[in-house]
């Protein structure tokens, strides 16, 4: 118990933080709360007694009243508790014949024996030492389309939410090998073990053939393999040798609305397995630029999500899975931005994965660009847009008239200004569609009419680093 008089004391080994630990062996994750004996509060304006300069001041007891009053206050007392007796006899009576009046049926007096009300389902909230209390089934709800309790959404999302773990092993310039876990979110896709996930979750296993566990909320762990990632839009198909999971109802994210009450589910920070939080849809169509320089169009949460949060489930209140937790805004002062991508979008890309292993249809030019940035576009006497760093001779960039060192800045009148908005702007097109480019070139600009191929697996990247920008004499 705190001691207000106890001065304070600063711990010997500061553990007020909570800790916890994966077990891969048995899939389980130890969550340890830190021991209420070492946590230590203190009130910021206190004063240990020994060192203050105020007078502490004591209990002191009432002063003792006059005894001769007592027999004049006992009657009255005994007065007062009388009338309430004669007040709550009457009272029962009446309460007895007025509540007559309004029994059942099956309770009033007709000349029979009472018989028993008819049986109910509601489980008795007394415990009665001849019955034993009824607790809440534990069984997966059922999507049915109609709304549903927080409680219920978080017990349905335990079992189609899952934890992906990713083993990375580095090795520094001095010879010395670290190893570090990559932790993220997804939700089971189908019950034969699909699971879609976020692609940077997986990025590192993906590029360096590192191993993937998915665990479940049983414990239970199992080996992934890839099925197929599309980096451009940030999501992968996940796929575990496990039959008979509990797939999410998928909801329809054009039909959201600004307001709508959602809720999140994943394991943030890698640690804090299966954290519900809650919000509301709070925009949409937001164009979202990553870390990775893709313009990605999603929709805006204030749900606390943080890191390991991502390729988790966004849940409407029916239920149905409407979004992937994808990304936060992190900046200091800053809170309630969270970003996720539409189902509907996601879900169209994971059957392609699934099916194909890419994302067919997609539109390709054959360059390769990078940003104009603004600094350099004043320096240089220029103007901001995607610079055509490199040409492929075979594309349908160079049948259209492209050339290196051309600047692209709009795409059938939308304003490119950098290199990640050419790529927003083509997911508009699929492949055997046609645009107009203005493009800038020798002090002019032109406009060139481009019909677009399909990019294929293994297809070298259109966007390079704005580090490797060409330096101009």
């Amino acid at each position: 118990m705190y001691n207000p008089y106890e001065p304070y004391r600063k711990p010997e080994d500061s553990q007020d933080s909570a800790r916890g630990s994966f077990d891969r062996e048995s899939g389980e994750y130890h969550y340890v709360r830190p021991e209420s004996a070492n946590r230590h509060y203190s009130d910021a304006s206190y004063t240990p007694a020994e060192s203050s300069p105020v007078r502490r001041y004591y209990y002191t007891p009432p002063e003792k009243r006059d005894r001769s009053k007592k027999g004049k206050e006992g009657r009255l007392t005994a007065r007062i508790i009388a009338l309430c007796l004669i007040c709550a006899l009457f009272g029962g009576v009446a309460g007895a014949f007025a509540g007559n009046m309004d029994l059942p049926f099956w309770e009033k007096d007709s000349g029979s024996a009472v018989t028993e009300p008819p049986e109910s389902n509601v489980s008795p909230n007394v415990n009665s030492p001849n019955q034993s209390i009824q607790m809440p089934s534990l069984a997966t709800p059922i999507v049915t389309g109609d709304v549903m309790s927080p409680t219920e959404i978080y017990t349905l999302a335990c079992s189609q939410t899952v934890g992906i773990t990713t083993e990375i092993t580095r090795t520094n310039t001095f010879g010395i090998t670290s190893s570090t876990s990559v932790t993220g979110s997804g939700f089971i896709f189908s019950g034969d073990g699909y699971i879609i996930t976020n692609y940077h979750v997986i990025e590192e296993a993906h590029k360096g053939g590192y191993d993937i566990f998915v665990m479940l909320y049983t414990g239970d762990t199992y080996p992934a393999t890839i099925v197929g990632s599309e980096p451009d839009n940030d999501v992968a198909v996940l796929k575990i040798e496990a039959e008979g999971l509990n797939a999410v109802a998928v909801g329809d994210s054009d039909k959201m609305q600004v307001g709508e009450w959602i809720y999140a589910v994943g394991n943030p920070l890698g640690e804090l397995a299966y954290t519900m939080t809650f919000g509301m849809v709070s925009a949409l169509d937001r164009e979202i630029s990553t870390e990775e320089r893709t313009t990605i169009n999603m929709f805006q949460i204030d749900a606390a999500v943080n890191s390991g949060n991502s390729g988790g489930p966004i849940y409407n209140s029916m239920g149905q899975v409407i979004g992937i937790v994808t990304a936060k805004y992190s900046s200091a002062g800053v809170e309630g931005l969270g970003f996720a991508i539409p189902i509907n979008d996601a879900v169209g890309i994971a059957k392609e994965l699934i099916e194909k292993g890419y994302v067919s249809g997609k539109a390709y030019m054959g360059i390769t660009v990078t940003t104009v940035p603004s600094s350099v576009a004043q320096y240089y006497n220029m103007v901001e847009g995607a610079f055509v760093y490199a040409l492929d001779g075979d594309s349908c960039a160079a049948r259209a008239g492209l050339k290196v060192g051309d600047i692209i800045t709009e795409v059938d009148g939308r304003e490119i200004k950098s290199a990640s908005d050419l790529v927003a702007a083509k997911k508009n097109y699929r492949a055997g569609d046609t645009a107009t480019l203005k493009v800038y070139r020798s002090g002019e600009y032109l406009e060139l009419s481009i019909t677009f191929d399909e990019e294929l697996p293994g297809t070298k990247s259109e966007v390079t680093p704005e580090s490797s920008f060409p330096r101009f004499p």
